[in-house]
């Protein structure tokens, strides 16, 4: 399976890290160059931007966001928007507040495009042991991810 990967900090490298070892494709950016340049290092796709990262993946896409809560997150978001096409699914990993979580979903739905929260624990030693992950979001969306989790 195949999945973009945005925010390549020490929680989204691991996590992209530990797909990518895991026989999954995987595309990622991050505003820090060399974190792009770690993760081509490891086996994935490295792009400069977040348009460039959507072309690389093929529809219907998953674009998984791994950035601070809050305003990052929506700034994301709404990069995204212009890229992403109806089935795309946009999951936020991160510890958003519940409401914006809702918020997300709602404006997401009219525009045909799934969101999912995955509230994910793990640290630094995740890429050992594992993730463990809060899922919530449309079922078609995660059954349709369930090898990415």
């Amino acid at each position: 399976m195949e999945l973009g990967m945005i925010g390549l900090g020490r929680m989204g490298a691991n996590m992209a890290q530990r797909l990518i070892q895991g026989g999954h494709r995987v595309a990622g950016y991050d505003r820090s160059p060399d974190a792009v340049r770690r993760l081509a290092d490891q086996g994935g796709i490295g792009a400069g931007s977040i348009e460039e990262l959507v072309q690389w993946l093929q529809a219907p896409r998953v674009l998984w966001i791994m950035v601070p809560a809050g305003g990052p997150v929506d700034e994301t978001i709404e990069t995204l928007l212009s890229h992403l096409g109806e089935g795309d699914v946009i999951v936020d990993g991160g510890n958003s507040n519940y409401r914006d979580t809702l918020r997300r979903a709602e404006t997401l739905r009219d525009r045909g495009i799934h969101f999912v929260d995955v509230g994910t624990s793990g640290g630094i030693w995740g890429l050992e042991e594992g993730y463990s992950m809060m899922v919530g979001g449309p079922k078609e969306a995660v059954e349709r991810m369930a090898l990415l989790l």
